[in-house]
């Protein structure tokens, strides 16, 4: 089974153990609603039990294999886009997990990315909440 089945599983199962299993200790998630990334291992699969519970009847509807460029070094990486649905607070929102792999296909980076507009402002309120509950940032 390849990293993304095995990513998409984890999500689909809510397995954070199984997520853990997959990243790298360098991880980094750059997410819709941070300039800067979160980093490191226990930061993101911190992030990573925040948005398991935020996300409602999230369901990945494809993948897409290929490259792109790390934010890293900026070197092409292979890479697997797996687009979503879900919902949050109420609302709708279409997005995407575009997962960088290293030499050992474990993860690297993760893009998230989700539209629309209005659904990007929920998952921010939704995800500070869970990010201040669970003691990892400031309020």
């Amino acid at each position: 089974m390849s990293t993304a089945d095995r990513f998409r599983a984890a999500v689909d199962n809510r397995d954070l153990g199984a997520i853990d299993d997959l990243l790298t200790e360098d991880v980094r998630l750059y997410s819709p609603v941070k300039f800067a990334p979160f980093e490191g291992k226990a930061m993101v699969m911190g992030l990573f039990g925040v948005l398991l519970r935020t996300f409602e009847g999230i369901r990945y509807i494809g993948r897409l294999d290929g490259e792109a460029e790390t934010g890293v070094d900026g070197e092409p990486a292979p890479a697997v886009m797996l687009p979503f649905r879900a919902t949050v607070n109420g609302r709708q929102i279409h997005g995407m997990d575009l997962l960088h792999l290293d030499a050992e296909e474990r993860i690297r980076e993760i893009t998230v990315m989700v539209r629309p507009q209005t659904a990007v402002q929920a998952l921010g309120e939704a995800v500070l909440a869970g990010l201040v509950a669970d003691g990892l940032v400031n309020g």
